[in-house]
């Protein structure tokens, strides 16, 4: 298994070399050369979370990479929680919230986590892991790679635009964990991440990346569909996807790609639209983000959309024949969340209420459709309370994390602020 860099301009390399590159030396994505397949025979007989867990990343690594006999424990470990499909109205909700930061990122995050530690002590070697986080990436990495001996982790996020307990989930972490709270916007920490790793005064550090634009925090969410597949066994699916940084849309094509029957696909976006733009113009043109009530969703410039780009050869026609994108905006989401908690009582995050929204204005009957819940609402309870009058209770996880320490640096957006807190704080 090779993988390519976006903009084709440096060598192929194998797993383990693009998941520690984390960004391509040419600044692209690292895709892979081929899109492995699935055998009826593997759909049918997976039948555990466990399975597919290991089905899939066995599809992505060689044998030399990593034998069985090491990578089921690994995934044994990061996979201590269920992600059910919970019936709800005319639709099925995939959960993937019951993580330790109830956000979807958990899972890549500590997958990605035991594959790093899992190949740092076989080659004794240390990494320091950069994350830009618009909310929930940087908790959850926060938390996968918290008092792993041979990484530090820096997590870049704009103050004042995610939640308290994102907050939280970020900075009270180990000693190991370097939290940064730029005065801008999420697409500048990105920006910042993207732009470190061509600046020759932090090549000591070793420097990778965690974000989704790292392959190895992608492939994992490729198991989402395929458990939300063999959960339901439903011959044609249609996933909506709540869209920030379009990982997961990537994910859902990949897995498309190797053999699970998705018949259509539907980007939700809440006014950081780029992608519905696209579907509209066929033209990608990034754009200054907005904040949201979905905050984790407010990036105008999606690093994976290039991604997707290149899996349809940036053919709209073919993009359309798939895919369509939804713009949702806040009133559609606080409205659709006191609806459908009204109907009977399931209380969903704003994200997860962006693709509610979006499925109801793309009804389709006859279909199964699977709407993608990343994040419960109990990571935005004061948020949920002041837009839409319900009650969320989050006090049992706020005096846990607040058991520990907070660690953060505030910063300025510019870049050589930035830079000249990380030679200060990585060069003890």
């Amino acid at each position: 298994m090779k993988f390519y860099s976006t903009r084709k301009k440096t060598p192929e390399v194998d797993f383990i070399t693009a998941i520690f590159q984390g960004l391509a030396p040419d600044g692209g994505l690292y895709m892979p050369r081929m899109i492995p397949q699935f055998s009826q025979k593997e759909l049918a007989t997976a039948a555990t979370l466990e399975d597919v867990a290991c089905m899939v990343m066995r599809k992505w690594m060689d044998s030399d990479d990593i034998s069985n006999d090491n990578l089921k424990p690994l995934i044994q470990e990061a996979f201590t929680f269920p992600i059910p499909l919970v019936r709800v109205g005319d639709y099925s909700i995939l959960e993937l919230f019951h993580g330790p930061t109830m956000a979807f990122k958990d899972i890549p995050a500590r997958m990605l986590a035991r594959l790093f530690e899992f190949y740092l002590e076989k080659e004794k070697k240390n990494i320091t892991i950069l994350v830009s986080t618009s909310g929930d990436t940087g908790g959850a990495i926060a938390q996968a790679f918290s008092g792993i001996s041979r990484v530090r982790v820096v997590v870049l996020y704009p103050t004042g635009k995610v939640s308290e307990l994102q907050e939280d989930q970020l900075t009270r972490v180990d000693e190991n964990v370097l939290s940064i709270a730029i005065d801008g916007a999420y697409d500048d920490c990105q920006s910042f991440v993207k732009h470190a790793f061509r600046e020759p005064d932090l090549e000591k550090f070793h420097l990778t990346t965690a974000n989704s634009i790292n392959i190895g925090r992608l492939l994992p969410q490729v198991i989402y569909y395929v458990w939300a597949y063999v959960q339901s066994r439903e011959k044609t699916l249609r996933f909506v996807v709540p869209s920030g940084n379009m990982g997961n849309a990537t994910a859902a094509l990949l897995a498309q790609r190797m053999g699970i029957p998705i018949a259509s696909l539907i980007i939700a976006t809440n006014e950081n639209d780029v992608a519905v733009q696209y579907y509209k113009t066929g033209i990608y043109q990034s754009k200054q983000s907005v904040q949201t009530l979905s905050t984790a969703m407010d990036i105008g410039n999606p690093s994976n959309f290039e991604r997707i780009l290149e899996l349809f050869q940036n053919n709209h026609d073919e993009f359309c024949k798939l895919i369509t994108a939804v713009k949702v905006t806040d009133t559609e989401t606080r409205e659709t969340i006191k609806k459908v908690y009204g109907e009977g009582t399931y209380l969903m995050d704003f994200h997860t209420a962006v693709a509610y929204c979006a499925a109801e204005k793309l009804h389709v009957s006859g279909l199964e459709t699977i709407i993608v819940s990343t994040a419960s609402p109990v990571k935005f309870a004061k948020e949920m309370k002041e837009e839409t009058g319900l009650a969320v209770d989050n006090r049992e996880v706020l005096n846990t994390l607040r058991k520990k320490e907070k660690r953060v640096v505030n910063s300025s957006s510019d870049y050589g602020s930035i830079k000249k807190i990380l030679l200060k704080r990585l060069g003890k």
